[in-house]
């Protein structure tokens, strides 16, 4: 069976800037000699779409494209049960701290989480796993949370490998607590499907993004292509490209189930139409295996 993990940072690595629109110039070069026209588009089309995306407006825009979430309003977040923090990555065998370590973006979501328990003194769920081994997230963000924040972790969920086991396990901890609304701390681009995920699961979810975007121009050199616009580019796309797969696997899923009710509900005549409907449902129902499994693998 294929790792979806293993296919998520397939997509991740070659789809995605900047190594995607590299392949594309690449390509185009490739053919150049023999396929002047076509190898000269598709050159040029690598090129310049790294250029645009490496742009501080090019990324803002794709950025709003998710959303424009508010700061946290506090007096509204002390109505929750309790504070749920998600995980975004670990960093491997850092030196100086002799092993792993919060990667950058579960770090800032880790600060921003002690914030909010400081503000509403919320009992507080850390959520990862392992995703290519090392040590669990929910595990290094509960030390730095109490080691480092003075902030207590009450629940540890530590086995999920994307957002969507970061909802469902998480749901069934809060469940037992009798918790089902949450303040959800992520980043702003992840908000969207992380806030859906939660609500899959019976959990209402009051956002607590961190990292909003701000197209803040202080001086000309701002406008020009630079490392941190990319990498704002590769974020938004990476949620666009999880949202669409989340939005198809609903799609067929409905699909597919409305199919099934209907093949069950049509009477089957002498002639053996048995085997054609059979045959539908069983199609329907694989495409939308197949779609739920892209979803859980962008995720």
């Amino acid at each position: 069976m294929i790792d979806a993990t293993l296919v998520k940072g397939f997509v991740k690595a070659f789809v995605l800037p900047p190594t995607g629109p590299l392949l594309i110039a690449l390509a185009g070069l490739l053919i150049l000699r023999r396929r002047w026209r076509a190898g000269q588009i598709l050159l040029w089309t690598g090129v310049l779409l790294l250029l645009g995306l490496s742009t501080p407006a090019v990324a803002f825009v794709l950025l709003s494209l998710l959303g424009r979430w508010p700061p946290l309003d506090v007096e509204n977040a002390r109505s929750a049960q309790a504070i749920v923090i998600l995980g975004g990555g670990v960093r491997r065998d850092a030196a100086e701290y002799g092993g792993d370590t919060l990667g950058p973006l579960t770090l800032e979501r880790v600060r921003y989480g002690a914030w909010v328990a400081r503000a509403t003194k919320l009992p507080v769920l850390v959520t990862g796993g392992i995703v290519f081994g090392g040590e669990p997230e929910a595990k290094l963000m509960k030390s730095a949370l109490e080691r480092e924040f003075g902030i207590p972790v009450r629940w540890t969920e530590a086995e999920s490998r994307n957002t969507r086991e970061n909802a469902l396990r998480s749901a069934r901890l809060l469940a037992a607590a009798h918790v089902d609304r949450v303040v959800l701390v992520a980043h702003s681009f992840d908000m969207v499907r992380a806030k859906a995920e939660f609500a899959d699961q019976g959990v209402e979810a009051i956002p607590a993004p961190t990292g909003i975007p701000n197209y803040r121009i202080d001086t000309p050199l701002d406008l020009l292509p630079n490392l941190s616009a990319l990498q704002g580019s590769y974020f938004a796309l990476y949620e666009i490209l999880a949202n669409a797969a989340r939005w198809s696997s609903r799609l067929f899923a409905s699909g597919a189930s409305a199919g099934q009710d209907a093949s069950f509900r049509k009477p089957f005549s002498a002639a053996g139409p048995m085997g054609k409907t059979c045959c539908c449902a069983v199609a329907r129902a694989s495409s939308s295996n197949f779609y739920n499994k892209m979803s859980t693998t962008i995720g």
